[in-house]
């Protein structure tokens, strides 16, 4: 499958050698920062026409849409190009854990470091 990605859009990317972009991915109604994604043009342009997140595995070397085999879809609301063109966000609709480990987002398990602003 092939779908070609809008030139106007395409234009402004600013990727990295392999060809990709980082796509920030949002819980829509909440802000709570779910995963990080790769996409390349036909990720973009799959996930802008079908409105479900299509990512390019750089492990795998292939697209996976989040939700075809965990059933924990991101139903996408918008993406958004930052300033630069280098990085996208995608703000979804979640349904179940964003993570492959089962966890809500890829940010739960891991905390390095807390600050304490008051102080």
């Amino acid at each position: 499958m092939t779908t070609p990605l809008d030139p106007d859009i395409a234009a402004r990317l600013k990727r990295t050698a392999e060809g990709l972009v980082p796509a920030v991915v949002q819980q829509h109604d909440t802000g709570e920062v779910l995963m990080l994604g790769w996409m390349d043009d036909e990720a973009l342009a799959r996930t802008l026409s079908t409105g479900r997140a299509t990512y390019w595995s750089r492990s795998r070397r292939e697209y996976w849409v989040k939700g075809d085999t965990s059933g924990h879809v991101q139903w996408v609301q918008e993406v958004r190009l930052d300033c630069d063109g280098d990085t996208l966000l995608v703000k979804v609709d979640q349904v179940g854990a964003a993570c492959h480990t089962g966890d809500r987002t890829c940010f739960d398990a891991d905390l390095l470091a807390r600050t304490n602003a008051d102080e």
